[in-house]
C-alpha cells in the first residue's frame, strides 16, 4: 500500500452550532498556510463560511470542505453544521470520513445538538478525539465541560492536557504525558514555546499524570499488568495504547484550545495525525454487489479497483453541480469513466477539484481517503456510488433525516409557478433533507424542512439564485367527511327551456363502507328503468361530489351507493342530466346520512432532556394529544404520542421555546379518526360562511 495513504487522515469537525467548529477549521487552515490570514466567522471573512446566508447568520449552513498538509500528514476535513436545522449534513459527512473531532464550547459544555451529532458518531463507528473550545471566554471551565462528556456522551473522557489558565488568561496548554508547558502568542499568529510546568500548576499536572497513565494502559492488558507492579512505561508504548484505545473507541481524549486567538492548536493538529486512523488503519469498506447482492469489500488500497461514496451534492454558480466524493479504493482519475450502479449508468467528467471553502484546486488524481468535488455528473446524485465498472460494488446509501417542519408555498408573482418549481428541484438536489411535493387532498404546493431556519435559508437561496420568491402559508389540514347512517333519495334534475330539454330521474341508496373501502357504487338497476349508457354518468356525477365534499367541503371516504331505481325521457335524457340527477341526490342524502368529519392523528416522537419532560407532556395533553408511552435514553426521554395534525403544524418553534432548543421531534401520519363535536362544528361553520360568500 502506498505510503501516502497511510499518512491520509479524513476527518468531521463537530459538535452543537456556535461552538467554534468553523473557528477551528479556520485556525487549522491557516497554522498550516493554506490562508494567509484567521478567517473570522463573527467578521464574515471566514473561508469556509462563504455563503451570503452563513455570512448573515454567523453560522454555518452547510457543511464546507478543507485539506491541509501538517508534518507530512495530508489531512481532509469536513467542517459539518451543528444546528438543528442542518444536521443532516452532519449526518452524511460522517459517512465519508475515519475519525471526528467533536468539538466541545468551554462555557455551555455539551449542548442537546452535540448529543444529536455524537449518535451520528457512534452509528458511523467513528474515533473521536475531544476539543474544549473558547478557553479565552468569560466563565471558561474546562473541569466542567470535561466531566459532560461521559456523564452525558457516555464515553470515557482522558485528559491529555491541562489548560494555563483561562478566560483573559489562557495562554496555552500543559502537555500531560510529556510534562511539557506549551505557550502561545495572543496575537492569533499562533507562535508556540516549549517551557517547563507552571509551579503553581505542578500537583495537579503529576496527578492528572498519574490518571492519564492508568487510562491508557488499560487500552492494553500486558501495559497493564506492569503498570500495576510498579513498572515504569515508555513515552512510545503509552502513545501506542494511547492511540489504540482512541481507534477502539475505549476512550475519547480531551484537549482545549482558543480557536479565535489560535491558542493551543498545533498541538491538536499533532493529536489528529496521530491518534486518528488513515484509511488503512479503518481497514476495508463493505458494500453490496449490484447483481447478486453479496458483500463485497474494497481495500483501501491505491491498486485496487476504483470505488467511492458520494455524500453531498453542491450547487456552485460557477461550476455548475459540484458532486463531493469519498474516495475509499483505487484511483480515480479523469481517464476513468466510472459506474454509477444506482442508476446503472456510466459518467464522465474533465476535472477532479479539492476544495477549500470556494476555492477549487485541480487534482490529477485523488487515493483512498481523499475528498474530492467533480464538477456536472449528470445522473450522479447524493448517496449514489461511484466504481470500476468491472467491479461493481454499491454502498448503502446515505438516507436524509426526517422533515420536522411544513409549508404551504405558492409563488409571490402569478406566472412564476414554474420558474419557483425549478428553483426548488435544483436546492432540492443539492440538499436531500427539503421536500416538495403536491398535496392530492388540498392542491396545495408542500415544502418540508428540518427547522424554520432552514426552511427561511431555503428561500434566501430560491431568492439570490434563480431571482423568484414565495409566500409560506401554514398548510391545510386534510379532514375527510364520511357517513355513519343510511337513507334512501330520489335524486331528480328536469329542465325545458325551449327545445331539447333535460331530464334525470335517479333512486339511490346511501350507506358507509368498510374504513378505507374509499367509493363503492353498485348498480342495482333492473327493466332497463334507467338505460344503461347513463348510469356511468351518475356514477361520476355522485364521485365528483364526493370529492368536492357536502357536509364541510372536504374529499368525502367510505361511502357505498345503490343506484337502486330511476326513469328517463326518450328525448331529453342525456348524459349530462343523469350526472346531475346522481349528484343532487348524492347531496340531499348526505344530511340524512349522519355525516362527520374524521382528522389526521399523527404520531409525536419527542425527544426532550428530563427537566423539560413535565412541560412537553402537560402541552401534548393540551394538543388534545394522547400519550402511548415513554422511554429514557441517558438523559433523554423519548416521549410518543398520538396528536391531531392541526395542533402539531406550528410545533417545532414552540417546542424549541419550551425545551430552550433542547428538544427534537418527528411526526408521521398514523391514521384518521372522528374529530370531536366543537372541532366539527367550527368547520361546517367555517364551510357555509365561505359558500355564503361567494367562496
Amino acid at each position: 500500500m502506498s505510503d501516502n495513504v497511510s499518512l491520509t487522515r479524513t476527518i468531521a469537525l463537530v459538535g452543537h452550532g456556535g461552538g467554534g467548529k468553523t473557528s477551528l477549521a479556520e485556525a487549522l487552515l491557516f497554522n498550516a498556510k493554506v490562508v494567509d490570514r484567521l478567517g473570522k466567522v463573527d467578521e464574515g471573512n471566514a473561508a469556509l463560511d462563504y455563503e451570503p446566508e452563513e455570512t448573515k447568520r454567523g453560522a454555518s449552513v452547510s457543511a464546507a470542505f478543507g485539506h491541509y498538509t501538517h508534518k507530512k500528514h495530508n489531512v481532509h476535513f469536513v467542517d459539518a453544521p451543528g444546528d438543528d436545522n442542518f444536521l443532516s449534513d452532519a449526518a452524511a459527512a460522517l459517512r465519508a470520513v475515519d475519525g471526528a473531532v467533536m468539538v466541545i464550547d468551554a462555557i455551555d459544555g455539551v449542548k442537546v445538538q452535540g448529543e444529536k451529532v455524537w449518535e451520528f458518531v457512534q452509528e458511523a463507528g467513528l474515533p473521536a478525539l475531544f476539543v474544549v473550545n473558547k478557553m479565552d471566554r468569560e466563565r471558561a471551565d474546562f473541569e466542567r465541560a470535561v466531566s459532560m462528556v461521559p456523564d452525558i456522551l457516555s464515553i470515557k473522557a482522558v485528559k491529555l492536557q491541562l489548560p494555563i489558565g483561562a478566560a483573559e488568561s489562557f495562554k496555552g496548554v500543559v502537555d500531560l504525558l510529556a510534562s511539557k508547558a506549551y505557550l502561545f502568542e495572543t496575537d492569533g499568529s499562533g507562535k508556540m514555546t516549549v517551557g517547563d510546568v507552571p509551579a503553581d500548576l505542578a500537583d495537579d499536572v503529576a496527578a492528572a499524570r498519574e490518571t492519564l497513565i492508568e487510562d491508557i494502559a488499560e487500552a492494553d492488558d500486558s501495559l497493564m499488568e506492569r503498570y500495576l507492579e510498579g513498572e515504569e512505561l515508555k513515552p512510545e508504548e503509552l502513545a501506542g495504547a494511547l492511540a489504540k484505545g482512541v481507534r477502539e473507541r475505549l476512550f475519547g481524549v480531551v484537549t482545549c484550545c482558543s480557536a479565535l486567538k489560535n491558542i493551543g492548536l498545533q498541538p491538536v493538529m499533532d493529536l489528529i495525525n496521530q491518534l486518528l486512523p488513515s484509511p488503512v488503519e479503518r481497514g476495508a469498506v463493505a458494500g453490496l454487489s449490484p447483481k447478486t447482492k453479496d458483500e463485497e469489500l474494497r481495500q483501501p488500497d491505491p491498486a485496487a479497483p476504483f470505488s467511492g461514496l458520494v455524500f453531498k451534492t453542491v450547487a456552485d454558480p460557477f461550476a455548475g453541480r459540484l458532486t463531493m466524493l469519498r474516495v475509499f479504493s483505487g484511483r480515480l482519475t479523469t481517464e476513468l469513466q466510472p459506474l454509477n450502479p444506482n442508476k446503472d449508468m456510466k459518467e464522465r467528467f474533465g476535472q477532479i477539484y479539492q476544495m477549500t471553502g470556494k476555492n477549487q484546486k485541480t487534482l490529477s488524481e485523488a487515493l483512498p481517503g481523499d475528498i474530492v468535488a467533480i464538477p456536472k455528473l449528470k445522473e450522479t446524485t447524493t448517496g449514489d456510488t461511484l466504481c470500476d465498472e468491472k467491479a461493481p460494488i454499491i454502498f448503502a446509501p446515505i438516507e436524509p433525516l426526517p422533515a420536522s417542519i411544513t409549508y404551504a408555498i405558492e409563488a409571490k408573482e402569478k406566472g412564476e409557478e414554474e420558474k419557483v418549481f425549478a428553483g426548488i428541484n435544483k436546492l432540492l438536489e443539492e440538499d436531500p433533507t427539503l421536500r416538495l411535493e403536491r398535496d392530492p387532498a388540498t392542491g396545495e404546493a408542500i415544502l418540508s424542512g428540518m427547522g424554520s431556519v432552514h426552511i427561511e435559508t431555503t428561500l434566501e437561496r430560491l431568492r439570490r439564485k434563480f431571482s423568484v420568491e414565495v409566500n409560506l402559508k401554514t398548510p391545510k389540514v386534510p379532514y375527510r367527511e364520511t357517513l355513519k347512517g343510511k337513507a334512501r333519495v330520489q335524486g331528480r334534475y328536469k329542465k325545458q327551456t325551449g327545445g331539447r330539454g333535460q331530464f334525470g330521474d335517479t333512486w339511490i341508496e346511501v350507506e358507509p363502507a368498510a374504513p378505507g373501502e374509499g367509493y363503492v357504487f353498485l348498480d342495482e338497476i333492473v327493466g332497463g328503468a334507467i338505460p344503461r349508457n347513463y348510469i356511468p354518468a351518475v356514477e361520476k356525477g355522485i364521485g365528483e361530489a364526493m370529492a368536492q365534499g357536502v357536509y364541510a367541503g372536504y374529499p368525502m371516504v367510505d361511502v357505498k351507493v345503490h343506484l337502486v331505481d330511476g326513469s328517463f325521457h326518450p328525448v331529453d335524457s342525456s348524459e349530462m342530466a343523469f350526472k346531475v340527477a346522481g349528484s343532487m341526490g348524492f347531496k340531499k342524502a348526505v344530511p340524512l346520512c349522519k355525516p362527520t368529519i374524521m382528522e389526521p392523528i399523527m404520531l409525536l416522537t419527542v425527544i426532550v432532556p428530563d427537566d423539560a419532560m413535565g412541560d412537553v407532556m402537560g402541552d401534548i395533553s393540551g394538543r388534545r394529544g394522547r400519550v402511548l408511552g415513554m422511554e429514557a435514553k441517558g438523559s433523554l426521554q423519548i416521549i410518543k404520542a398520538h396528536v391531531p395534525m392541526a395542533e402539531v403544524l406550528t410545533y417545532q418553534p414552540e417546542l424549541t421555546q419550551m425545551t430552550g432548543g433542547r428538544g427534537a421531534f418527528t411526526v408521521t401520519l398514523d391514521h384518521y379518526e372522528e374529530a370531536p363535536g366543537d372541532v366539527q362544528a367550527k368547520l361546517v361553520e367555517a364551510y357555509q360562511k365561505s359558500r355564503e360568500e361567494g367562496n
